[in-house]
């Protein structure tokens, strides 16, 4: 199976040292991100200046974690 993979390259699949833990991170923040995107002025960046969108940021973040 590890053959097969190397023989396809980048598109072989799960790579053969598969690491659950450095998944599972990566899977939290990928979900976040996914979360986040549901807010219109934080998907389109609709806020002018970057304190504003760091705000609608910080209460984006504050309503998932509530």
């Amino acid at each position: 199976q590890q053959a097969n993979r190397h023989r396809r390259g980048s598109a072989g699949g799960r790579p053969p040292t598969f690491d659950p833990v450095a998944y599972r991170r990566r899977n939290v923040v990928e979900r976040c991100f996914n979360r986040l995107k549901q807010y219109r002025a934080i998907a389109t960046r609709y806020d002018k200046t970057a304190t504003s969108y760091r705000g609608i940021l910080d209460l984006a973040t504050l309503l998932i974690w509530l």
